[in-house]
């Protein structure tokens, strides 16, 4: 066994403290960084990617409708790399006109209910931004 003086750079830490302090830094770099709005916008990380990919398909509320498929997957292709299975949730969270008070996407389909009935999958709806979402992302562009 090695004496402690034998390592002067090492320095005995509890496993218990260490434990503790590296949960709780870990645990406020995630609420950070997912799961708090940003106080700028009022989006999580998630929500932001969503719209930014829909202004990239150029989804304007005059123009023509996207299955929600596409948006999905650009969205996790281009900027989401965890997968596409909290995209669509977030999108139809947008979309809902019970959940925000101004919706930033514009649904056109099965997107729920209040009651709690399920949205459609999401090969069977499309959507485009709403114009909350186009003043929000009018100044994307600048600093």
């Amino acid at each position: 066994m090695l004496e402690e003086n034998d390592h002067p750079r090492v320095t005995p830490v509890q496993v218990e403290e260490e434990l503790k302090t590296s949960f709780i830094d870990y645990s406020m770099s995630v609420n950070l960084a997912r799961a708090i709005p940003d106080v700028r916008d009022g989006l999580k990380p998630s929500q932001r990617r969503i719209l930014v990919a829909m202004n990239d398909l150029n989804l304007a509320p005059g123009r023509g409708f996207r299955k929600c498929a596409k948006i999905a997957g650009d969205t996790s292709g281009n900027y989401h790399p965890h997968g596409e299975a909290i995209v669509y949730p977030t999108l139809v969270h947008m979309a809902q006109d019970f959940r925000l008070r101004y919706p930033l996407v514009d649904g056109q389909g099965n997107y729920g209910s209040i009651d709690g009935y399920p949205p459609a999958a999401m090969r069977y709806t499309e959507a485009r931004m709403s114009n909350a979402t186009v003043e929000m992302l009018a100044e994307l562009d600048r600093d």
